[in-house]
Parts: C-alpha cells; sequence; structure tokens
C-alpha cells in the first residue's frame, strides 16, 4: 500500500472576527517533526508543522492553553507530543496537557510518570490500527489502570461505526472524549441514527464532544461549514456542560486543501453566539476535564 503525504496546513492563518474569551483551550493538536520515528503501519506522512507553527497559529488565534493528542503515525511513541508539552510548560507553567497512545502492557507506573508531567488521558483509534494496539477485549483492563489518576479515553473512529461500537461505548467507566463531531456526515443530517446515537451519550453524561475538525463532516472543504451549525448546537443543547472545541491542526490525512484556522474559529463564532456558552466550551469544561 502507498502511503500517501499530505499537504501542509495552511500557513499564515488569519486573525478571527471574533475574540475567544481569556484561558480558551484548543483542545486537539498534532505536531509532526522529520526527526521522530514513524510507524510503519501509518496510514499517511504527515506535513512537518513544528511546536513554532502552532504557537504562532495560537497567538493569531488568541488561543492560551492547548492539548496535544497522539496521531496515528506515531503509535504509541509519544516522543513529539512529550517534547511539545515540556517545551510549552516551560515557557508558561500549566499551558498544556497531552492525551497519549498505549500499548495493553502500559503499566500504572508509565501512566503515574505521564499525569504528573501533564498527561491525561489514552487514545483509542480504530480507523488506523496504528494507532489502536489495543483489542476491545482488552479495553477493561486499561481502564482499571486509568481509573486510578482519574484519566479519561478518546476515540476516533468512522463515523459508520458509531451504532455498532455504542454496547463498548455505553461500558466505559472513565470518562471518555470522541473527537470530530463523531465523524457524522453533516449531509445525513441531526436524526441520522448515527448522530441521534451520538446525543444519546452526551446526554448520559459521561461522554465529552469536541467540535472539532468540521472540514472531515461538511460537504464543503472550507469554512463556514453552515451545515455543521445544526449539528454542533444541537449537540450543545443535549449537554452544553460535555462539549470542547479543537481546531485540528495540522489538520493531517488531508490531501487537497486545509482550512484557514482563524475561519474555522470564527465558525465556532456562528455556531455558539452566547459569550458565557463561548466560555464554558473554550475555558471551563476543557479547564475542568483535563485538570488544567
Amino acid at each position: 500500500m502507498t502511503i500517501r503525504d499530505c499537504i501542509a496546513p495552511h500557513r499564515h492563518p488569519s486573525v478571527p472576527d471574533i475574540t475567544l474569551p481569556k484561558g480558551s483551550i484548543d483542545t486537539h493538536v498534532h505536531v509532526f517533526y522529520d526527526k521522530y520515528w514513524l510507524s510503519p503501519a501509518r496510514g499517511y506522512n504527515p506535513p512537518e508543522s513544528t511546536l513554532e507553527d502552532l504557537k504562532h497559529l495560537h497567538s493569531q488565534l488568541g488561543v492560551d492553553r492547548v492539548v496535544f493528542t497522539q496521531p496515528s503515525p506515531y503509535g504509541t511513541d509519544n516522543s513529539a507530543i512529550i517534547d511539545g508539552m515540556t517545551a510549552l510548560n516551560a515557557e508558561t507553567p500549566d499551558r498544556a496537557r497531552m492525551v497519549v497512545a498505549v500499548d495493553a502492557d502500559v503499566t500504572e507506573e508509565q501512566i503515574a510518570e505521564w499525569d504528573r508531567i501533564g498527561g491525561r488521558g489514552v487514545r483509542l483509534n480504530t480507523d488506523n490500527k496504528g494507532g489502536m494496539p489495543i483489542g476491545f477485549d482488552e479495553i477493561p483492563d486499561l481502564e482499571a489502570k486509568l481509573k486510578p489518576f482519574g484519566w479519561h479515553i478518546e476515540w476516533l473512529f468512522p463515523g459508520k461505526d458509531i451504532v455498532e461500537l455504542m454496547p463498548v461505548l455505553k461500558k466505559i467507566e472513565v470518562p471518555q472524549s470522541i473527537g470530530h463531531f463523531a465523524y457524522q456526515p453533516a449531509k445525513a443530517g441531526v436524526g441520522a441514527e448515527g448522530f441521534q446515537a451520538l446525543l444519546g451519550l452526551v446526554r448520559d453524561g459521561n461522554t465529552w464532544v469536541k467540535i472539532s475538525g468540521a472540514n472531515r463532516v461538511s460537504e464543503t472543504d472550507l469554512p463556514p461549514y453552515d451545515d455543521v451549525l445544526p449539528m454542533a448546537r444541537a449537540l450543545i443543547e443535549a449537554n452544553p456542560e460535555r462539549i470542547m472545541w479543537g481546531t485540528d491542526w495540522p489538520h493531517p490525512n488531508k490531501y487537497e486543501v486545509n482550512p484557514d484556522d482563524g475561519d474555522l474559529v470564527n465558525a465556532f463564532g456562528e455556531w455558539v453566539t452566547d459569550e458565557e456558552m463561548r466560555r464554558k466550551i473554550m475555558v471551563d469544561t476543557p479547564a475542568a476535564f483535563y485538570r488544567f
């Protein structure tokens, strides 16, 4: 199988039309450097996207804090996000957190060390096996290791799989988050079986959803993503305490065009017009969830 090269992120992000609340948190970013090992099981070749690039992006957007999410091309080698998080926290204490990928034999001692420096959860990626070397039958053992530290499980799976995965998702005892609208296609509408399943999880209270990656679920590659607005508002209405936001920078696994992240913030401003709700989604909820 040929491993394709992704396109780079938008290198000159614009300043958004809205001002984000002080303390805003981007809950979903990656960093990629050529110097780090890449998994032979990866699904794509990522573009060079450095910590300096990320810092410039956030200075443009008005974002103050960040959560690094382990991307599948690095498998369970979390070096890139550990280095990025550590560097930011050395500059400004409590500026960054991370969500790692692990093998089934990860120890509580390793989780304790990651927790000490800013780790807060484990990502399970069923869309790319390079990112999930853990079977569903091994999840209870993983949960037992996570519980003492208050860690969560973060999911990435194809949108079509959510209904089939519901028995697994409903059994999860630690908090869980799902990125990118759970990959539910906007064209299917908020009444679709998959999106209704997602709303049910959010209402139950043990699932947090990131209204990130709109370009992955919209019919259009670029903002304003008007077709995503009903989904964002339906999720907020279902449980406003369980919604977070992220850029998904540098938008990996895309091959033709990537959005201007300033426009992504503007889209968020259209989805969420109330200032108090913006603060809840951008600051209060993620600050508590990731223990900033």
